[in-house]
C-alpha cells in the first residue's frame, strides 16, 4: 500500500510539538500531522505530576506571545494549570484533529530517491514526509542510576517523573535519592505527611527566592480585558530576565550579585550552621541550574526531615547504606536523578543520508546549526536542540524563535519543491562560535552538570542571551545545499 505523504511530521506534542503545529496553522500550512507516543497531550507537562510539580519561570513570559496565559492564576504556575494551558491552545488552533496519540515513530529514514522522510510508526502505518521536525525536548527520558541491590529493595520506589499516588507516604520512613529542580518541589510537599524523610544530596544547590504571586480576581479580570497590561508585565519580566544573563558569567558584578542574594537567602532560613554549610554550593554560581523555590529549606529546618551528603553504596530489602556505612531504614524510595538530558535522539533510529545514523554523527555529542538541523539530514528541523537550553530566560520564548525559523524553511520547501541541506562550513563554523562564546560562561566552569557530556563539553546551553539567539536564528536558504526535487521526486 501507497504510504501517505504529509507536508510536515511533527513528534512530541508538549510545548515545542504543539507551538510548532501552531505556527504552522497560523502560517496556513495544513497538511501536517503531530504523533504522540502517550494517549494524551501535554510532554513534561503531562508526565511531571509530583507533588507541588510547578514552572521556575515566570508564567507571564511561559507562553507563547500569539496565544497569551492572560488567566494564569500565579506568576508560577503549577503542573496542572500549564497542562491546561496547552490543551487550550490544542483547542484554540483545533490542533486534535491533527494529533495521532498511542503513535510512536520509531525509525526516521530520509529516502535519498524521492527526498522525502519515511516514518515508521508503531501501532500506525508507514508516512512519507516532506519535513519532519523532532520536538522531544530534553528532560523527558527519566534516569535512575543503577544502586548495588536496589532490586532487593522490598518497598516502593519510583523516580519522580513517573510519581505513584498508589503509594501511601502518610507515617512512612521515606528517601528521596536526589535534591535538584523536580526534588525541592516535592520534598516540601513529601515532608508534611512522612513520618521521616532522608534527602541525599550529592552536591548544594544555588537557591534563589522565588516570591510567588497569586494574582486576584480583580487582576485577572484587567488582564483579560486589557491584554496590553498582561504584555506590559511580560515585557518587563522578560528584559529582567535578559538582564539577569550576565549573572551567568565568569567573575561579572552580576554573578557576584546573585552569590550574594542566594547566601543570604540561604542564611536567612537555616539557622543550624553545620546545616547551612552543607547547602552551600562548593561551585560556580551558574554552573549548574539555578533554581527558584520558597519552600525548600524551610522544609529541612523540620524535625522529621534529614539531609545526607554522604554517597549511596547499597539498597537492601528495608535500607540505604550510604558510603559512610549509615544505615538508613526506609518504606519509600523516591528517585529524583533526572534525566537522559543529552539523549537528544531518545531511542529513535534517524539515519540521513547514505544511511548515515544520526546516533553515530553525535557519538561524541550533539551538534545542530542554530540547535535545529545537522548536514545530512535534509528537511529535519530539531525542536529544543542541542546549544538551546537556558539558564536564565524562558525556554518558551526559544521555541517560538525556533517555530517561526521552521516556518520561513517549510515555506521554503513547499514553494520550491526542494529539499534542503545545511552546508557543512557553515555548521562547523557556527558550532565552533559558540563554543568560543561558552568560554566566558559558568556553564563551562568547573563542574559536573547535566549541561556538559563526559568530555567536558557543554552541549545542551545557548551561551548568549534570547535577543542575541533571536538575531542568528533568521532563515537563509543560502546556507543550505538546495536540492530541486521533479515531479517523480527525484532531485534535479
Amino acid at each position: 500500500m501507497k504510504s501517505k505523504v504529509i507536508d510536515v511530521a511533527i513528534l512530541g506534542s508538549g510545548y515545542g510539538g504543539l507551538g510548532m503545529a501552531a505556527q504552522l496553522k497560523r502560517n496556513n500550512i495544513t497538511n501536517f500531522q503531530i504523533f504522540e507516543k502517550a494517549s494524551a497531550l501535554g510532554g513534561v507537562w503531562r508526565d511531571n505530576i509530583y507533588p507541588g510539580a510547578a514552572c521556575d519561570t515566570q508564567s507571564h513570559i511561559y507562553c507563547f506571545d500569539y496565544f497569551p496565559n492572560l488567566r494564569v492564576s500565579r506568576m508560577y504556575a503549577g503542573q496542572q494549570e500549564l497542562l491546561s494551558y496547552l490543551q487550550r491552545l490544542a483547542q484554540h488552533f483545533e490542533l486534535d484533529s491533527h494529533i495521532q496519540y498511542d503513535s510512536e515513530i520509531t525509525k526516521a529514514v530520509w529516502n535519498d530517491a524521492e527526498h522525502l522522510w519515511d516514518l515508521e510508526i508503531k501501532n500506525s502505518a508507514p508516512v512519507k514526509a516532506k519535513v519532519f521536525v523532532p520536538a522531544w525536548g530534553q528532560l523527558n527520558k527519566a534516569v535512575i542510576p543503577k544502586f548495588k541491590g536496589a532490586e532487593s529493595f522490598k518497598g516502593a520506589a519510583f523516580h519522580s517523573a513517573e510519581w505513584d499516588y498508589s503509594v501511601e507516604l502518610a507515617g512512612k520512613k521515606v528517601i528521596s535519592i536526589g535534591n535538584a529542580a523536580s526534588a525541592v518541589q516535592y520534598i516540601p510537599e513529601v515532608a508534611k505527611v512522612a513520618a521521616q524523610l532522608t534527602v541525599f544530596q550529592r552536591s548544594a544547590n544555588w537557591i534563589m527566592p522565588r516570591d510567588q504571586q497569586i494574582f486576584s480576581a480583580e487582576e485577572l479580570d484587567e488582564f483579560e480585558a486589557n491584554p496590553e497590561t498582561f504584555f506590559a508585565s511580560r515585557n518587563h519580566i522578560h528584559q529582567m530576565r535578559e538582564d539577569g544573563f550576565n549573572r551567568t558569567q565568569h567573575g561579572s558584578d552580576s554573578q557576584k550579585e546573585g552569590m550574594r542574594i542566594a547566601l543570604e537567602f540561604l542564611e536567612k532560613n537555616i539557622d543550624d550552621p553545620d546545616l547551612r554549610q552543607k547547602l552551600t554550593p562548593d561551585y560556580e554560581f551558574g554552573c549548574k541550574r539555578i533554581l527558584r523555590t520558597d519552600d525548600y529549606y524551610p522544609a529541612l529546618n523540620r524535625e522529621n526531615v534529614s539531609l545526607v551528603t554522604d554517597g549511596v553504596a547499597e539498597i537492601t530489602e528495608n535500607a540505604v547504606i550510604t558510603t559512610a556505612g549509615e544505615v538508613i531504614e526506609a518504606d519509600v524510595i523516591i528517585y529524583g536523578t533526572g534525566f537522559a538530558s543529552q539523549n537528544f535522539n531518545g531511542d529513535l533510529d534517524i539515519i540521513g543520508q547514505q544511511s548515515t545514523p544520526l546516533s553515530e554523527v553525535w557519538a561524541e555529542g550533539a551538534e545542530a546549526y542554530l540547535g535545529l538541523t545537522v548536514p545530512a539530514f535534509n528537511n529535519m528541523f530539531i525542536v529544543y536542540g542541542p546549544n538551546t537550553n537556558l539558564n536564565h530566560n524562558s525556554i518558551v520564548t526559544m521555541l517560538e524563535i525556533q517555530h517561526q525559523y521552521i516556518v520561513d524553511a517549510t515555506k521554503y520547501i513547499l514553494q520550491n519543491q526542494v529539499s534542503l541541506d545545511v552546508k557543512a562550513p557553515i555548521f562547523t563554523a557556527y558550532n565552533d562560535d559558540i563554543q568560543v562564546k561558552m568560554a566566558s560562561s559558568a556553564f563551562a566552569s568547573d563542574c559536573s552538570s547535566w549541561y556538559k557530556n563526559a568530555a567536558g563539553k557543554v552541549i545542551n546551553n545557548w551561551p548568549l542571551n534570547v535577543e542575541s539567539y533571536r538575531n542568528y536564528t533568521q532563515f537563509n536558504a543560502e546556507d543550505y545545499v538546495v536540492h530541486v526535487v521533479t515531479a517523480h521526486g527525484e532531485p534535479v
